[in-house]
């Protein structure tokens, strides 16, 4: 009988990375935190060598120095880990309702998550033969004050950090329409708190509104944001609803239990 074997994983290019990898993979099998004796012991690394990596990694948080000489993984790796998780489960939660949500609307349905101080759009629902529609590209991405989505996430932010986001960018603008003041920033966040969902007025581009509507996970954290786009003259208020609807239902299956208050505001 033919037997096969294990596929052996590619090698970086880079040497430093290599040996990087290794000492994860040394302490992801080992459950206790590691002296760095037996690090370079397992790596076949020279001490000096497994100290200096070690050192830039834990710098990165990518590993945690639990006393002198003492390694273990970091909590980067945690939270990085979580972030993929989450952005697989959304994608394949939302992907039905964001096809029916243009079936209703004939529009483009994006999905969009934070990164940094943009949005990255990692999904949409269109259809080429459905006439006129906003597109927007998978892997774009844009300024967080400037989309729907965007103002959703900082609309979660505490003053401070919302303040910090406007003095790090600027508040560039890309239209006549577009937020670049702090004030009126502050003001806009006030009016999606209260309300519940987002617009962009053509703030990013001349001619396209969207309307958006958050994700939410499990645990109440806000992890994505539903928009759908189309031409300004194209736009119908009845289908916010249909937005805020189906942001509500994804999150729901994503096991987010609304509060009463936020219950009533949609309702």
């Amino acid at each position: 009988m033919k037997t096969s074997t294990p596929p052996t994983r590619e090698q970086p290019a880079i040497q430093v990375v290599e040996r990087m990898f290794a000492i994860l993979d040394v302490l992801a099998g080992h459950a206790e935190p590691m002296p760095l004796k037996l690090i370079a012991e397992r790596t076949g690394l020279h001490t000096s060598t497994a100290h200096r990596i070690l050192n830039d990694l834990a710098t990165g948080r990518v590993i945690e120095r639990c006393e002198p000489g003492v390694y273990q993984l970091g909590m980067r790796l945690l939270e990085l880990g979580n972030l993929v998780k989450a952005r697989l489960n959304v994608r394949d939660v939302a992907l039905g309702p964001m096809r029916e949500l243009h079936r209703l609307t004939h529009q483009t349905v994006n999905l969009s998550m934070r990164q940094g101080d943009e949005i990255v759009y990692i999904e949409r629902a269109y259809n080429e033969r459905s006439g006129m529609q906003v597109v927007r590209t998978v892997g774009g991405h844009a300024p967080l004050h400037l989309t729907s989505v965007g103002k959703l996430f900082l609309a979660s932010e505490e003053p401070q950090r919302v303040k910090a986001y406007a003095l790090r960018t600027g508040l560039v603008g890309h239209t006549r329409n577009s937020i670049t003041d702090s004030t009126q920033l502050e003001a806009e966040l006030v009016r999606v708190r209260q309300r519940g969902y987002a617009r962009d007025n053509e703030e990013l581009e001349l001619g396209v509104r969207c309307m958006a509507a958050g994700i939410h996970d499990d645990s109440g954290r806000l992890v994505a944001g539903l928009s759908l786009s189309a031409p300004a003259d194209r736009m119908q208020e009845d289908w916010l609803a249909k937005v805020v609807d189906t942001a509500a239902r994804i999150s729901a299956a994503l096991g987010y239990q609304p509060k009463r208050d936020e219950i009533v505001r949609r309702g």
